[in-house]
Parts: C-alpha cells; structure tokens; sequence
C-alpha cells in the first residue's frame, strides 16, 4: 500500500484546501464555515516526482461522549490507524491556539508519527507568528500556504524524508474523488448512493462496507461532501460515493449546502451505476422524483432501493404499487429493479449489489448490427410506420453507436417526420428484443443516404 499522510488540526485551519492541493484538482468542499469536513477521504497525492495517499480529516473538537463532534473525532482516529504520518496543520494568522496543544497532546498518544505543518504563511507577519508552533514540542516544522501553494518545496523535503527511499507512481491508487473522474476508465465500478437527507443513506453505505466507515445519526445532513470508498465486493472492485442528501431547491438558501448538492450532482454525471434510496415510510415524494429524473437524463444506471423496509406492515401492496409508479417516474428506463431493505438491519441487503451488476451489465450492453436490422425487419413488418402526407416512412438501417447507455443511430427516409409515439414503441421493442430493461435506452434518428445519388 502506498505511503499514507493523515491531514488533520482543528476546524478551519486549511485541511481540504491543502488536500485539494496535493491532490491535484478541487473535490473536498472549502468554506470559511467551521466543522465543513466531517467525514474523513482519501486520493492519490502527489508533490513533485512523490507519489503517496493523503487523507483529510475533520477538525479535532473537545466534545461530549456521543455527540456529532465526538464521533467525528473518532472518524479521525479510525483515520490515523491507517496513517504513516499525521500532518498536523495549525493557523499562522492565528498562532497557537489551547485546541492546537489539546490535539498535539492527543496525538502523542496515537500510534503514529507527527509532523507540524503551519498554514496561511502567505504574510510576513504569518511566517513570524509560525514559530510558536515550536512550542508544540513536535519537532521541525514546515511553513505553508495551501492556498497559494507556497512552501511546498520544504513540505516535499519533510515528506521526502519520513518516506520509504522507494517510491514508484505506480504504488498510489488512483483516487477519484466525489465521484468526478476526469473520464471514464477501465477500472472499479463506481457507484453513488443518493436521496432526501435521512433516508439511510450514510447507514446503509455501513452496511455494504461492513464497518463504521462514514458517519450516522439522527441529526439531518450530516453528510455535507460526496465521500469516496474503494471497495471489493466478491472479487469485484468498487468505489462507492456516500453523498450529501438533496432538498427541495426552494428550501437550499445556504451556500454551504447548495456546495454540497453540487457536489451529489457531480457524483452522479461520473457514477455508472447510481442507488436512488427511498423511505418506505414516505416513497417517490416530488424530491425522489427529480432526483430519478436526473439520473435518467444523465444516462446513468439506476436502481432503486427502499429503506426502512421492516417498518412497513403491508409491504406485498407497498411494492406492486411502488413498481406500478415507476413505470412513470422512469419513461427512459422502463423495468429498474427495485430492492427492498433495512440498512440498519441488514436484511435485504444482500440484494442490492446483484441488482447492481445487472444494470450495470445492461448499461454496458453491445448488440450486433446483423440482429438489430433483423429485429427491425420484423417489427417494422408487424406494425409498420404511419403514412405522413400520404407517403409510408422507410426506416433503411440501424446500428449502435455507443454504451453506456445503450445508444442506437435508425436512418429514416424523414426522420424528422417520425411520430414520436412510434419511436417510443421502438424504443420498448429494443429494450424487450435485446434484454435492456432498467436502463436509458437513446434512439437518434438520422436522414438516410439515397446509394444512387453521387456525392
């Protein structure tokens, strides 16, 4: 495993700027708020020819047992384990503060290295209030401004120092972050979890992974930032992206929050596979039906799972009539699966990645050209085109242009003039024909060339 660099301090001193600096474009959410980083994230660093993992983390708070702070810090602790080196960042503006002693003295106690890094040191007057740091009794220490990306070349010396003398590019992981790669690899299947804030989605993300990985609990949006786990389900590699639940935009006024949605969109433009979760207790509101419209226009897999299924005492009329609906919710992908489950306590879950990899496999679908201009010699034979100012419509040829989702190109004699009723039955007849079922399915009409005519 690659070297790994834990990022953390208390709240506000630069962490996920400095992450989003070594990690070479902006996915952790930045804002002046206090406690915006909750759950801890990791990608693929790199500092000159270093290649190593970084961790961010959320701000260190003296808190009450069983708080959100509490449990946070523990995040970070759960973070540390996995650690080569803890990059404590303190405020240079500020100066030390009682926290920063608090949580050095903290984290003399872990099982891991120290190193102190002092941010905001753009200023003079900042890189002078930076050897108080000293005082922390830690060692050397580097002064940095994650912001404006100085002082990096003494953070690579530190670095370079407490590393391995071996260290390949080809040891990190790629990381990609918030579920927005630059494209689309070959690699994990990347899969986003998404729904109204307190549908279970952070819980059942637990589940899956079998540990308390991203934090819970009854506060509501807990979860501000998309959050990134490699994950193996049975020889199969994933990476699952935990995001931030998603309000009505008439009640998002915050800017902080509207952040946070943003993010959950990006998540899921990159995801392959995306999980809308429902509440049993109260299915398909308006917000579950924009947020399966934007999965559909984006093209994306979906499936749908439904939390909080042991709390339902009809759960035969729930489903037939939640299936019933979705064949309007999902015009595009007519069949989503649909799993019904209890995130907290574990049954039915089992369902959920099978459902996953089937839609995942009809996304990736491939027909040949030979059968699809076979299949629409039949179905045009049997219900053939509409006659349009008294002239029948001739549909030549059809071929597939694309996956993911399944794309098909028709040439037509007027495509313009196909009723689009007729290219709905089309389209149902594909998904029928060629076992496409739960996935968008895109029928582009294109003028066919007449082969006696010279260019």
């Amino acid at each position: 495993m690659a070297f790994t660099v834990v990022i953390c301090g208390r709240p506000n001193v630069g962490k996920s700027t400095l992450f989003n600096r070594l990690v070479g474009r902006r996915t952790a959410i930045v804002d002046p708020t206090p406690g915006v980083t909750r759950d801890w994230r990791e990608g693929g660093a790199r500092l000159g020819p270093l290649r190593f993992r970084v961790i961010d983390t959320a701000g260190l708070e003296e808190a009450d047992p069983g708080s959100l702070e509490a449990r946070m810090t523990a995040q970070t602790a759960a973070a540390l384990e996995q650690g080569d080196l803890a990059l404590l960042l303190v405020d240079g503006r500020v100066g030390l503060t009682p926290a920063d002693r608090h949580f050095a003295d903290w984290l003399r106690r872990q099982d891991c290295p120290v190193l102190v890094a002092v941010n905001k040191c753009e200023s003079v007057e900042a890189q002078a209030g930076a050897h108080e740091a000293h005082a922390l009794g830690l060692g050397d220490l580097v002064a940095i401004s994650a912001q404006h990306g100085e002082g990096m070349g003494d953070l690579y010396d530190a670095l370079a120092e407490r590393m391995p003398e071996a260290n390949p590019a080809a040891d990190t992981p790629s990381k990609g972050e918030g579920g927005a790669p630059d494209k689309i690899e070959v690699g994990p299947l990347r899969l986003a979890v998404i729904g109204r804030p307190n549908v279970g989605k952070s819980t059942l993300i637990n589940r899956l992974v079998g540990e308390e990985r991203v934090l819970t609990g009854p506060e509501v949006g807990i979860t501000r930032d998309a959050v990134v786990l490699e994950w193996d389900w049975r020889g199969r590699a994933i990476r699952l992206i935990d995001t931030a639940g998603v309000r009505r935009r008439a009640k998002v006024t915050a800017a902080l929050e509207k952040m946070s949605i943003a993010s959950t969109f990006d998540a899921v433009r990159f995801a392959h596979v995306v999980v809308l979760l429902l509440d049993a207790e109260a299915p398909l509101e308006r917000q579950d039906l924009t947020l399966a419209a934007m999965v559909a226009d984006e093209g994306r897999a979906p499936v749908v799972a439904v939390n909080k299924w042991d709390r339902i005492s009809a759960p035969e009329t729930l489903l037939k009539a939640l299936h019933a609906r979705l064949l309007d919710v999902f015009p595009q992908a007519r069949g989503v699966p649909v799993v019904p489950l209890s995130a907290l306590t574990g049954k039915g879950v089992n369902k959920l990645m099978p459902a996953v990899f089937g839609a995942d496999e009809n996304w990736n679908r491939r027909v040949p050209t030979a059968a699809l201009n076979r299949w629409l010699e039949e179905v045009t034979a049997h219900h053939p085109p509409p006659l349009v100012a008294g002239r029948r419509l001739k549909l030549r040829y059809i071929t597939q242009v694309n996956i993911r989702p399944p794309s098909f190109a028709l040439f037509a004699s007027r495509p313009s003039k196909l009723p689009e009723a007729y290219r709905r039955y089309l389209v149902n007849g594909l998904r029928e024909a060629f076992g496409l079922e739960g996935v968008p399915v895109r029928l582009m009409l294109r003028k066919g060339k007449n082969p006696y005519v010279k260019n």
